[in-house]
């Protein structure tokens, strides 16, 4: 088959390149639809090449629009040929399917930017709200350190992402498992609990689970967290308000845990599951 796309020709009509510019379609689309039968040119060069007339480029023009509002070429050719069809309807058909798409798409755009925002604050909390929800001792300079801190990792992230589907009242409910927990850790360390009983590894996994809010955390991470609890000067005289020594305790049932699972923790590093 001759190649028409720029092919000079005297006789009255269209090169299918010449089309392809002036409608803003791919030769290939235009090959397609004259093997479908949707929109044929009309015309042939002595050489065999294709012509389009005025009139295969008016309905060539039909052919864009309905396109460009989602219709199917199939639904196309049946609307291009049956001329008593109910056209009216199905472009109301299709303007509604349209703002139903640009709802959805209001949506994702809401998304990204609380996404967004996750990423660069952290919590996407007013000032008021942190200190209700996180109490007084909160310090909203404490995510942006956060992200100084620890923007670059997957950790953050993942903190980010779970930060982004959470308003005040989610918020508020991780503070008050994370307060519960302080709680069952002071009880236990009141009542003797030991590190390495059943009691102390109960609590261990708990406080996994409660930190998962944040992002998941293997018993190698709760290690090093740990650690960090009893010498950030933060951290311990957080624990440490709530029952001297609670900081150092924490620790050693964290230690104690690790050991029941083949964990050195003189020698964890913040690793995550499957990591080398």
């Amino acid at each position: 088959m001759p190649d028409d796309t720029d092919a000079d020709t005297d006789t009255d009509g269209l090169t299918v390149g010449q089309v392809s510019s002036r409608l803003g379609v791919t030769v290939r689309a235009l090959h397609h639809w004259d093997e479908l039968g949707l929109a044929r040119p009309s015309l042939r060069t002595a050489a065999g090449y294709r012509l389009y007339t005025a009139g295969d480029l008016e309905r060539l023009h039909r052919v864009v629009v309905y396109r460009e509002l989602g219709l199917g070429l199939e639904r196309i050719g049946a609307i291009l040929e049956d001329s008593a069809g109910d056209v009216l309807g199905e472009l109301r058909t299709q303007r509604t399917r349209i703002a139903e798409r640009i709802e959805r798409l209001r949506h994702l755009d809401a998304g990204l930017d609380r996404m967004i925002d996750a990423h660069e604050r952290g919590l996407l909390l007013t000032v008021e709200q942190q200190a209700a929800i996180f109490g007084p001792g909160w310090d909203p300079d404490w995510p942006t350190q956060a992200r100084e801190r620890y923007g670059h990792t997957v950790q953050w992230r993942r903190y980010a992402e779970r930060s982004a589907a959470r308003g005040p009242e989610e918020w508020q409910a991780v503070a008050d498992a994370n307060a519960a927990l302080d709680r069952a850790l002071a009880d236990a360390m009141d009542a003797g609990v030991t590190p390495g009983s059943p009691e102390a590894n109960h609590l261990v996994e708990r406080h996994r689970e409660v930190f998962a809010a944040y992002f998941p955390l293997t018993r190698q991470m709760q290690v090093c967290l740990g650690r960090t609890y009893e010498t950030d000067p933060g951290f311990a005289a957080h624990y440490d308000t709530i029952r001297p020594g609670l900081a150092a305790w924490l620790r050693r049932i964290i230690d104690a845990a690790a050991r029941a699972h083949g964990i050195d923790p003189d020698t964890a590093t913040w690793q995550e599951e499957g990591s080398a």
